[in-house]
């Protein structure tokens, strides 16, 4: 039985072909795939990311316990900021990626991937007595409580004020939303009930990303449909979300992410603080280190004409001699670009940009090059 989120009659009368996605029945487009793509890199898109897994942890020992378990160093975090950081296993592997907020000086909220959040629950649960903190702390999955959305474009923050205007009344001190820089959270209010607002994304592009109680899910989604629909804003789907995440190079659980691949083989450093003490996974990651990787996670851009690249088409090395490397994780016709483009895992002697490859599509290789992240940058 496929679940919903409290937008489901929303996305339904919007005309939405729905798909199932990580266990839930999600809108994979409104208009169109390229269509609500570009409405996000031109005007605005409203995502509907209710289905995301939402934990709160309090107490005195909230901040020790989650930075034994989370590879970022959550002592950077004042309140109303927010990370990237990741769960990882004791092998280093990537049990999920998520953002971390501090949402008051003793209480965190993780956002979690949909389709793992029984498994990022489990895995919190069963690190719980490993704690390194004689204070408390509690753990609570308000995953069906909390619905949430993301409106994300370079002309949102022209009109998200009338949704939700005032001053802060919790995380970051702002006098107004569009006060808040990257990676910041506030409490605000929205017609007499407070919500969650963080200036975040997974779309490379400006915006917010708003968590509220689910019974009021549908009053600020249509209150953001009406805001924004002078500027083009658009209700856009999962099928949206994919090409902008990979224009992006950001990696998708299930695809770069996975309990047997390291943040140092998805190429994702920068939330791995090594230098803050022990955290799970901590061992197996510095003896990776030291040895060497053996592959690495690599964008990749198709040159001239070819069909769109798809997960698990065969990459091949160009040059000396062709010989299988790897698959696809990601691929896509990227509208923004007008080529093909992806990600995949090949032999680190492969993953310097530059680098000549070939992808096999449908029995055919087509030539590729490895280029940095991100793959799409605003002129």
């Amino acid at each position: 039985m496929l679940r919903h989120t409290p937008l489901f009659a929303a996305h339904q009368r919007l005309g939405a072909r729905l798909i199932e996605f990580g266990g839930w029945e999600m809108p994979v487009q409104y208009t169109g795939i390229v269509a609500e793509h570009q409405a996000v890199r031109r005007a605005a898109g409203l995502f509907d990311i209710s289905h995301m897994g939402k934990f709160r942890v309090r107490g005195p020992g909230a901040g020790a316990f989650l930075n034994h378990v989370l590879t970022s160093d959550l002592r950077r975090l004042a309140v109303g900021q927010g990370q990237y950081s990741m769960l990882c296993n004791e092998r280093g592997g990537v049990v999920d990626d998520l953002y971390v907020y501090r949402v008051a000086e003793l209480e965190y909220l993780l956002v979690v991937n949909a389709a793992r959040t029984g498994a990022d629950w489990d895995w919190l649960q069963t690190q719980v007595d490993h704690a390194p903190t004689p204070d408390g702390f509690q753990l609570e999955d308000a995953s069906a409580e909390l619905a949430a959305v993301a409106v994300q474009g370079p002309r949102v923050a022209e009109f998200i004020e009338a949704v939700i205007p005032g001053g802060s009344i919790g995380g970051r001190l702002a006098a107004r939303l569009t006060e808040l820089k990257k990676n910041e959270l506030a409490g605000f209010v929205f017609r007499g009930e407070s919500l969650l607002a963080a200036r975040t994304g997974y779309t490379g592009e400006d915006g917010f990303e708003v968590l509220l109680p689910a019974a009021r899910a549908v009053e600020l989604w249509e209150a953001i449909l009406a805001a924004g629909a002078g500027v083009g804003l658009q209700p856009a789907g999962l099928g949206a979300r994919d090409t902008l995440r990979t224009e992006m190079g950001y990696p998708l659980y299930g695809h770069e992410l996975s309990e047997s691949v390291t943040p140092w083989e998805a190429g994702i450093t920068f939330c791995v603080a090594l230098d803050k003490g022990d955290f799970t996974g901590r061992a197996a990651l510095l003896r990776q280190k030291a040895e060497g990787l053996r592959r690495r996670c690599v964008a990749f851009r198709l040159n001239g004409s070819a069909p769109p690249p798809r997960p698990e088409y065969p990459l091949w090395s160009a040059e000396p001699a062709p010989r299988p490397l790897g698959r696809v994780t990601s691929g896509t016709l990227s509208p923004s670009l007008g080529v093909g483009i992806g990600m995949g895992f090949v032999p680190v002697e492969f993953a310097r940009p530059g680098t000549r490859l070939e992808v096999e599509i449908r029995g055919r290789r087509y030539p590729a090059e490895v280029v940095a992240k991100p793959l799409y940058r605003r002129s």
